[in-house]
């Protein structure tokens, strides 16, 4: 998760966290040449006396300046496309999630599973234990295998939402009367934070997202405990 004074983004926890991270540095690299390259020339016309009428007229600095933009913006364009088709792709999910947004609280609905659905609020300050984050815990958390394909299904009840998980490379509009999809592979077992990112109303802030990974075997029996209480 975020740490205070972050400047990058966060750590990556899923194959397509990570691919964005990387096509950041790669976009983040090219801006920093250009602009390097603009502030020499800045720099370079403030400061030389201009005395040769050749740079006045020039067709072949015309031509350069014409073409490299053009190659500039094929080399984002094309591993842009490559992620944005890897985030619509959904191939043969282990687990399906609906995500279903209220105000201001979230539900989750287990579809492969009987009577496993459960909401999910905000944990009041009061109610905090020791290590755990305030705005950001809630009561009940949406718990996932790891290493596992899973398709979330995002929704909203009343008025727009969106389902946010930085880590994971998640970010989903939650429309009432519409069913969006996303899908998500946590790496490695861990608890992930996120919130939503639409303003909602008056708790927008106070609805946050906790998806915690688990291995296969601790998500069966958290499952099955699940749906025996139930």
């Amino acid at each position: 998760m975020a740490y205070p004074s972050q400047l990058s983004l966060q750590d990556a926890a899923s194959p397509l966290m990570e691919e964005l991270l990387h096509f950041h540095d790669h976009a983040l690299m090219i801006v920093f040449s250009i602009s390097a390259l603009v502030l020499y020339i800045i720099i370079a016309m403030v400061t030389t006396k201009l005395t040769d009428l050749s740079v006045l007229d020039s067709q072949e600095v015309e031509i350069i300046w014409t073409v490299l933009p053009a190659v500039i913006l094929i080399l984002i364009a094309l591993p842009s496309l490559r992620i944005l088709y890897l985030m619509d792709e959904i191939n043969n999910p282990h687990l399906t999630v609906k995500a279903l947004g209220h105000q201001w609280y979230w539900s989750y609905e287990y579809t492969d599973h009987e009577n496993l659905s459960f909401d999910s609020y905000m944990t009041p300050t009061q109610d905090l234990v020791p290590g755990q984050l305030r705005l950001l815990e809630v009561d009940h958390r949406m718990v996932i295998p790891t290493k596992s394909s899973i398709r979330v299904l995002v929704t909203a009840e009343d008025v727009l939402h969106s389902w946010t998980v930085p880590s994971l490379g998640v970010k989903m509009d939650a429309v009432p009367g519409r069913l969006n999809q996303t899908t998500l592979d946590a790496n490695r077992p861990g608890v992930y934070y996120g919130q939503c990112s639409e303003i909602c109303g008056a708790n927008h802030s106070f609805m946050p997202i906790v998806v915690e990974a688990v291995p296969l075997k601790n998500f069966e029996d958290w499952s099955t405990r699940l749906m025996q209480d139930a």
